[in-house]
């Protein structure tokens, strides 16, 4: 039997949890802005409102054509497929639930995360409900996204350091060292935490634990990065309403619509796959949020 390897990341946002919503929203609608271009990037096939078992949410599913992600050697040896990524989302906030596929590994690999919005910092146990054996065995990993040790040297942008920025239209900001602590003490000011559940399955003889291990890896990176960037970015969506977000995500699917050309990939003989899936996967987790 596979065992998969799961991974709490527990991140911690001055933020209220409904202010939150907007902020992620805007912020990835922005970054899939950015990240298409050339031919290649983001395509929405899907995004619209679902209802499942009684419960109302928000369901996307997009495409993430990798090519002009990776080297062009890597390009010219990939299989066919194996740089196209499918992620579907169920956002019934504050409860989200994603999935990622990819066409060439089909059911030897799939990411899944599961995020709960709470209004606390980090000190609810196990929200996620798993069984006790399956808890056990999940490591908890903490990001504070005020802590520049987080971030790499290749990462670090100083206009979003936490650290450094001051919310002209809230006064929030610039969070100090001890930030989490002071809020602790004032009930009235914002705070919040998003529990992602990140489960990982590469199945592949002699790959599968360092795969999985590195996949993790990137999660944590673009959580962290992500999460800098909507604080930071806040007096952009501050005063957005969610008809807002919805008006700007059909604005920005006709944007990506118009941008991107789909081209017919080349088929290639599978020996090089695995450092092309690798490649296109460390991109894509800088894609995309969720």
């Amino acid at each position: 039997m596979c065992s998969f390897l799961s991974v709490l990341a527990c991140v911690y946002v001055p933020l209220f949890v409904l202010q939150y919503q907007v902020g992620q929203l805007f912020s990835v609608a922005e970054a899939s802005k950015n990240e298409t271009g050339g031919g290649d990037g983001i395509e929405v096939l899907k995004n619209e409102p679902y209802e499942e078992n009684g419960v109302k949410g928000q369901y996307t599913h997009k495409i993430y054509h990798l090519k002009s992600k990776v080297p062009g050697w890597i390009d010219r040896l990939s299989p066919k497929d194996s740089l196209v990524f499918h992620e579907k989302a169920w956002n019934a906030y504050p409860y989200c639930r994603t999935s990622e596929s990819n066409e060439y590994m089909k059911d030897n690999f799939f990411i899944k995360i599961e995020t709960w919005h709470k209004p606390d910092l980090g000190n609810a146990e196990n929200v996620h409900n798993l069984d006790s054996e399956t808890w056990k065995n999940v490591a908890v990993v903490p990001i504070d996204i005020a802590d520049r040790s987080q971030v790499s040297a290749s990462d670090y942008k100083m206009e979003e350091d936490p650290a450094l920025f001051k919310s002209v239209k809230t006064g929030r900001g610039p969070l100090s060292p001890i930030w989490k602590q002071e809020l602790v003490s004032n009930a009235d000011c914002p705070k919040m935490c998003a529990y992602k559940l990140v489960t990982v399955k590469f199945k592949w003889w002699g790959l599968q634990t360092r795969v999985e291990s590195f996949i993790h890896e990137q999660e944590k990176r673009i959580f962290t990065n992500f999460h800098r960037q909507l604080f930071c970015w806040i007096d952009k969506w501050v005063d957005l309403t969610m008809e807002d977000i919805r008006r700007m995500e059909a604005e920005t699917q006709a944007e990506l619509d118009q941008v991107r050309s789909l081209k017919r990939p080349r088929e290639h003989q599978p020996f090089r796959f695995i450092s092309s899936f690798l490649e296109a996967e460390k991109n894509i987790r800088f894609s995309k949020f969720l």
